[in-house]
């Protein structure tokens, strides 16, 4: 038995010494590498002081022998004794220390003053250095910090020839140069160091591998120790062991692999392929001897999981260990936590996936595509009608919308997207819809209920293979919305009761969701209607434009965009845009205050600058209301506007704007300009004049406002899509306006804008001069009779001589009020358009106003005429005066409209 064990004793031997650091053999490594380690570091110190010092010698003696040498040198007693020495010496000097290698030779006078230097600013100063020495003459080493910095230097004398010194030479080295010398010498000296390292190291382990083969670093007691533990650990644990032999023999196996396998007492010493109970795939892999890692074999009923490694890795008998364990069980519950694993993995999925849009059917589609072909093979919801629109669900399974189909083919005979259907109380879908909670069927062939709701359709589900159902009700804060259905097919087994609570936890998620939607929808439609209420439901007749516009509200929510056509005295109108900051009720609401104002303003005939000056003031009072009512939290209110005013008489169109953007002007050739519009303030900041800008515009113009959704976006700067619109407008001068309208939007907006657009283009008309009648006035009151006879003249030229006494009468008194109480110039206008309107103009900004005279009075009646004879009047003012305005209705409209 003890041979059995050999290889596991060897094995564990080498383990214990991995872990056993202070082992005899390890200890005498250690102290072997260390004493090599101190011996090479003090050589190397060693041999770098040394090597410093020879260095130092080596310096000082090549500075005494060049020194010697210049002293000596032939030339240098008659150079001293020049005029100028330094000039003879200076290129000697310099020339000898470039040669012998040195950094300074300088020469110099018993007193030491310079005659030569390398640094020539140093010559003719005092040499740094001691001379008495060398003016003895003695040779004279030393290192002193000079102009060259830490020198080595030596003095030696120049004596002439009656041997008296005359003067003295020096030359040297510069510290760091010597240094240099040690610094390369050094990596040698580190070399060697290492190389006697690394020699001394391998030969101090080559001994201590000896050492540790022969103790083994352990000691009987621990031998036995280590046997007695061996022997335990392999027969109680829980996992087979088997030692089979290169020949196939088995040599050893413990308790758990006799249980597992059902050896007999005496298997051991048998070749396993005498063994009974093993299969033969074990069999066969038990006698190859090949690795095997977890592979599964039937043992008894058992399945075993097999591994098999060979023993000679490191240098044991050959043959193979095999270790047995029993995962019958394990592979059971493997399957189960699988199975819950990706159910699990399912619902995630469902909570990132359901609920990303506030959208009803979206969600619906999400949920089906979550569960098919996961859960289910198909996956259809069926929501209530009025949920679809916001309402509330109906309390019954009836008009239901089916608002998703979603699986693995598209063939199948389920009821199609969009279709109405009417549960029957008995079908699962009514059950569940009545009582809020999920219906299962197993199998839908046994089960009639469902059937009874259209047989025909029922046969043609079974023969197309879908055998199992849940009906699940998607209910959200106690209301049903509706049902979802999970239909298998072929693919899958039928569902059960834990697949019953998988499909509740996906239709709780999606219900919350959906309801959210619901209510999200609802609120945007409240928002949406009363934006669009607000907004003007059609556009009023006029004859000066040719109007076409788009409103087309934002998906995420409603915002403050508006626009307006209005008409205005003597055929004119005035074309507004605008944007309130914002979105949501408070921005629709805002909107149509500021519209409301827009109309009031417009009825005093502002010009468009003074009407932004009043806007802006409004939308000022509106911000302080509101945060004095609200406090620190209050909404701040911003709007931008641009205001328009065209008149199709003069082809003049006058407009400003507060911080909106230029209109687009497109030319009667098709090409496409913004007008320079001078830029105002938002409303609401206040303190900023406005200033208009006046454009001639041809007959067929076009002039396009919009509100900053139609060209700004996230994707793309705002010159982009100011040039997109270019583009979309430009060459097309015959289009009309609501085509010009759809263009526009199909180039610049995507299916689901993220703000709200305003969208307006106008063609501009002309009203020809035929149908324009003026007159000079004198300021006499006997021009009023020569004025009724023009008009009446010019009434019966048109058609409307049945209008001549009204239309007299009113020009009578407007006129000669104009002459008594105004001042000159004064003109009047006739105007022929929808209605006939009455124009007279004077210098005099004084407006009359209507009184109503007593009996007793004399005057005061002339207005309340006016009044009564015309449908309208007014006056308005410009910058020469003002103008009172009166209109009448023409007897036939239609044959008097401009083509």
């Amino acid at each position: 038995m003890k041979d059995h064990f050999a290889h596991f004793r060897r094995t564990s031997r080498r383990s214990l010494l991995g872990k056993s650091p202070w082992s005899v053999a390890g200890q005498v490594f250690v102290l072997q590498v260390a004493l090599v380690v101190l011996l090479v570091v003090s050589a190397v110190v060693a041999l770098v002081l040394q090597s410093n010092r020879d260095t130092q010698t080596e310096a000082k003696g090549r500075s005494i022998a060049v020194a010697q040498t210049f002293a000596h040198s032939p030339g240098v007693l008659a150079a001293l004794k020049a005029p100028d020495p330094s000039k003879v010496l200076q290129p000697l000097t310099e020339a000898g220390r470039k040669s012998a290698g040195v950094d300074f030779i300088v020469v110099m006078d018993t007193k030491g003053i310079r005659y030569t230097h390398p640094l020539p600013d140093r010559i003719g100063k005092r040499f740094v250095g001691k001379i008495e020495p060398s003016l003895a003459g003695k040779v004279y080493t030393e290192s002193v910090h000079g102009p060259l910095g830490r020198e080595v230097q030596a003095t030696v004398p120049i004596n002439n020839a009656d041997g008296k010194v005359t003067a003295l030479v020096s030359a040297g080295l510069k510290v760091k140069n010597v240094t240099s010398e040690v610094t390369r010498q050094l990596p040698i000296i580190l070399a060697a160091g290492a190389g006697a390292l690394v020699v001394s190291t391998g030969g101090t382990a080559l001994v201590s591998r000896r050492l540790r083969r022969q103790t083994h670093s352990l000691a009987p007691d621990e031998m036995t120790r280590m046997y007695e533990h061996h022997d335990a650990v392999l027969h109680s644990v829980r996992e087979g062991v088997l030692i089979v032999s290169d020949d196939g023999q088995l040599l050893l196996a413990n308790d758990e692999a006799r249980r597992l396998l059902e050896l007999s007492p005496d298997a051991e010493g048998q070749h396993v392929g005498e063994l009974s109970g093993l299969d033969p795939e074990t069999v066969e892999l038990l006698a190859s001897g090949r690795e095997a890692t977890d592979e599964v074999h039937i043992a008894g009923g058992r399945l075993l999981a097999v591994n098999q490694r060979p023993t000679d890795r490191d240098g044991g008998p050959r043959g193979t260990v095999v270790t047995l364990r029993d995962s019958t069980e394990l592979q059971a519950l493997s399957g189960r936590a699988e199975l819950a694993r990706e159910r699990l993995k399912l619902l995630y999925d469902a909570g990132l996936s359901i609920g990303t849009t506030l959208d009803v059917v979206r969600t619906a589609e999400e949920l089906a595509q979550v569960a098919a072909p996961r859960f289910a093979d198909f996956v259809t919801v069926d929501l209530a009608d009025g949920v679809l629109h916001g309402e509330e669900p109906t309390p019954t399974a009836t008009d239901m919308r089916r608002v998703t189909v979603y699986g693995i083919q598209d063939d199948h005979p389920l009821y199609e997207k969009g279709r109405l259907i009417d549960f029957l109380p008995f079908t699962p879908q009514a059950r569940g819809y009545d009582t809020g909670r999920p219906e299962l069927v197993t199998d839908l062939s046994t089960t009639t209920g469902w059937q009874a709701q259209d047989p025909e359709r029922a046969r043609q589900i079974l023969d197309y293979g879908i055998h199992s159902l849940i009906a699940a009700p998607i209910q959200a804060r106690g209301a049903v919305l509706g049902m979802a259905n999970f239909w298998r097919s072929k693919r899958h087994d039928p569902f059960d009761e834990e697949d019953l609570s998988v499909a509740e936890e996906l239709v709780a998620r999606a219900a919350v969701s959906i309801d959210n939607a619901r209510r999200y929808t609802r609120e945007h439609a409240l928002a949406v209607t009363l934006q669009r209420s607000l907004l003007p439901r059609a556009l009023p007749e006029q004859s000066a434009l040719d109007v076409g516009y788009r409103y087309i509200p934002a998906q995420s929510g409603v915002s403050g965009d508006w626009f307006d056509v209005i008409p205005l005295p003597g055929s004119r109108v005035a074309l507004v845009v605008g944007d309130v900051v914002g979105h949501g009720l408070h921005a629709a609401a805002t909107m149509g205050r500021l519209r409301t104002a827009v109309h009031n303003f417009s009825t005093l005939d502002l010009p468009p600058d003074e009407l932004l000056s009043r806007l802006d003031d409004l939308v000022g009072r509106i911000d302080q209301d509101e945060s004095s009512c609200a406090g620190a939290g209050a909404e701040i209110v911003g709007a931008t506007c641009l205001y328009a005013i065209y008149d199709p008489v003069t082809r003049r169109c006058v407009m400003a704007r507060a911080g909106h953007l230029a209109p687009a002007l497109v030319h009667p050739d098709g090409s496409v300009a913004f007008p320079d519009v001078p830029t105002g303030p938002p409303l609401g900041l206040g303190g900023m004049p406005f200033q208009t800008a006046e454009l001639d515009l041809a007959e067929g113009s076009q002039l396009v406002l919009y509100t900053d959704g139609l060209i700004e976006d996230r994707a793309r700067d705002l010159d982009v899509g100011m040039e997109l619109l270019r583009q979309a407008l430009a060459g097309h001068p015959d289009r009309p306006p609501e085509e010009s309208c759809q263009a526009v939007v199909d180039e610049l907006l995507p299916d689901r804008p993220k703000d709200d657009v305003a969208l307006l283009i106008a063609r501009m008309r002309a009203l020809p001069p035929s149908q324009v009648a003026t007159w000079d006035v004198p300021s006499d009151p006997a021009a009023v009779s020569e004025l009724r006879e023009a008009v009446s003249d010019k009434l019966d030229e048109w058609g409307l001589s049945e209008l001549g006494f009204a239309t007299e009468l009113v020009l009578s008194e407007l006129t000669t009020n104009a002459i008594r109480y105004g001042c000159d110039p004064i003109h009047v206008r006739l105007i022929r358009d929808r209605t006939l309107i009455c124009e007279v103009a004077d210098g005099s900004s004084t407006s009359p106003y209507l009184r109503y005279a007593a009996t007793t009075d004399e005057g005061g009646r002339g207005l309340f005429l006016v009044s009564q004879m015309t449908e309208r009047w007014g006056t308005r003012y410009t910058p020469q005066g003002k103008v009172i305005w009166a209109e009448q209705a023409l007897p036939e409209i239609s044959e008097f409209l401009p083509d």
